[in-house]
């Protein structure tokens, strides 16, 4: 069954190695310049007031290299997603579409042995492909990654005239799916839904259709409702100061809080910021600004009536109010949404063994 399971299934392991080795030599190629460039920066050694350090190394990257980040996280994005279509959804369905599952499922070997050692042997490999993959990309991207912990988060975006997210923390959603030990999760979650899709469905391109809609739909919501309440979030509270050069004016449309920008003191390097809000003494959201930060729809406000809006604001006494993970619970984070999605990928692998013990014929 071993081997039946590895002639079947050699074509992807090629493919999936042959990628893997083309990844290897230009990661490796372009890691050292990326590595050199970190090390004279004086990165390597600093704790603390490193913005100007960071924004030079940031903007010295090379087209290429700015290109080779982009295109790695869109990468670790795929890949899991590409396993589950083309490793997971045909695994079962095909022997459906094809009727061979007649044949395979009253031979010596048994449905159930068949299932598991596909689901076994096919998963693992798609598990290894993505450890393999996280580990490189890790390994390349970690001068920028650290880089980027560094500094806060304003700062990161304005560094250097990064843009596009160059340079995010790999904490913030963005980043986290693409680094460390999460992959792993999500190709062998990807793969059992893709099998499970396939035996429910028994046809091949719907199961594929659907997997992908799933897995892109949980993809969206673990991080945004799942992920921020893996761990008590963190709290900063400090006094919010309204200053000359932060205030700005929608001349298009009225007034309200959308005219006002208030500046905070947060300022925790490579946090994972959930909410920023401006709060009242009584901890309520500030919803109306003062009657004094109030202008005229289509005209500028002039220096008296910003110097009034600034008064008006500093007597209401208010305070910015953050929720955030902080930098330091990467790991933990990681660990424990791996976790969570390798024991549903069980799940899934159990259900697709009971599955098809009651599917085995027509």
């Amino acid at each position: 069954m071993i081997w039946l399971t590895w002639r079947q299934f050699r074509p992807q392991a090629l493919a999936a190695a042959g990628a893997l080795i083309v990844m290897a030599i230009l990661l490796a190629a372009t890691g050292r310049g990326i590595g050199s460039a970190y090390t004279s920066s004086g990165l390597s050694a600093c704790h603390a007031n490193c913005s100007t350090m960071v924004s030079s190394f940031l903007s010295d990257l090379s087209p290429l290299d700015r290109f080779l980040w982009l295109g790695t996280v869109l990468l670790m994005y795929l890949a899991p997603a590409l396993m589950g279509l083309f490793w997971g959804a045909p695994l079962v369905a095909r022997e459906f579409e094809t009727g061979t599952h007649r044949i395979a499922w009253n031979q010596s070997v048994t449905s159930t042995r068949w299932t598991l050692v596909k689901l076994a042997l096919i998963g693992l490999a798609a598990v290894a492909t993505a450890g393999l993959l996280s580990l490189m990309v890790t390994w390349w991207a970690s001068p920028m990654d650290h880089a980027a912990s560094l500094m806060p988060g304003q700062a990161r975006v304005a560094a250097g005239g990064v843009s596009a997210g160059f340079g995010l923390a790999r904490l913030e959603p963005v980043m986290f799916d693409a680094r460390g030990v999460a992959p792993l999760g999500y190709a062998a979650f990807a793969f059992a839904l893709g099998v499970i899709a396939g035996v429910l469905l028994r046809r091949t391109l719907p199961a594929m259709a659907v997997t992908l809609v799933a897995f892109a739909v949980i993809q969206v919501l673990v991080p945004n409702v799942v992920r921020p309440h893996l761990l008590p979030p963190a709290h900063f509270t400090a006094a919010a100061n309204a200053q000359d050069t932060s205030i700005t004016v929608n001349t298009n449309s009225g007034t309200g809080l959308s005219t006002i920008r208030l500046t905070g003191n947060f300022a925790k390097a490579g946090a994972w910021v959930l909410s920023d809000i401006i709060v009242t003494p009584s901890g309520a959201e500030l919803s109306v600004p003062p009657k004094a930060c109030t202008f005229a729809s289509g005209l500028p406000p002039d220096v008296a009536g910003i110097s009034d809006c600034r008064s008006a604001l500093a007597a209401m006494h208010l305070r910015e109010l953050v929720t955030y993970q902080p930098a330091s619970r990467f790991w933990p984070l990681q660990w424990i949404e791996t976790g969570i999605y390798l024991v549903f990928a069980a799940g899934l692998g159990w259900v697709c063994v009971w599955q098809v013990r009651r599917r085995r014929t027509p």
